[in-house]
């Protein structure tokens, strides 16, 4: 797994949480609740769908770290590895 496509689940996710969202023009080193019309609630929703799709946890104390695109495939890239096995 490459860091390019967990941006892709990312995405994937985001779609579903907020279809109505335009993800084309998405910056990736920009917060994406600056970008995007998400709340509180669609934060967690998406946390929660990265564990009930793909079995990743992320703790509380790292949701910060989830705050763009980018951060999100450099946090998320070693746990689906550690997760693959690889």
């Amino acid at each position: 797994m490459t860091k390019e496509e967990v941006k892709t689940i990312v995405l994937d996710i985001i779609r579903d949480i907020a279809p109505d969202e335009d993800l084309s023009a998405l910056k990736h080193e920009v917060r994406l609740r600056d970008q995007l019309t998400l709340d509180s609630m669609d934060f967690l929703d998406f946390v929660m769908e990265l564990r009930k799709k793909h079995g990743i946890e992320v703790p509380e104390v790292d949701y910060p770290r989830l705050a763009s695109l980018e951060s999100c495939g450099e946090y998320l890239l070693p746990k689906f590895l550690a997760k693959s096995g690889k």
